[in-house]
């Protein structure tokens, strides 16, 4: 059974130009994907630059509050231990006029005791 006849076209198989302008369409195909792809990427990229640049802003204005309420932490720390300055030498006081009236009181007794009945 020998047969001459080519039986490529009748099993369907593509010609040589056929495979290759249906490789170029695939090709074709992944590079509008591939600028599809990238064009999404590059407004990505954007949006982050945008993000980060929105981020540094915040970030200067907290750091320049943080500042801020440092040096009011401070200055309160300051105001707190000038009043428990105030407030230790006024309980000094406060326990000397105590200790004197304490004092006074003994002494008015001894007095009373001293003189007598007053009758």
């Amino acid at each position: 059974m020998n047969v001459d006849m080519d039986t490529d076209d009748w099993l369907g198989c593509p010609t040589p130009l056929e495979m290759y302008k249906h490789q170029c369409a695939l090709l074709e195909d992944e590079l509008i994907q591939t600028g599809a792809m990238l064009r999404k990427a590059r407004a990505n990229i954007a949006g982050l630059v945008q993000m980060n640049d929105l981020l540094i802003t915040w970030k200067k204005e907290a750091d320049a509050r943080l500042i801020r309420y440092a040096e009011e932490v401070s200055a309160l720390n300051h105001a707190n231990s000038e009043m428990g300055r105030k407030i230790n030498s006024l309980m000094i006081v406060s326990s000397q006029r105590d200790h004197l009236s304490r004092e006074n009181q003994r002494v008015l007794l001894e007095l009373k005791v001293l003189k007598g009945p007053s009758d």
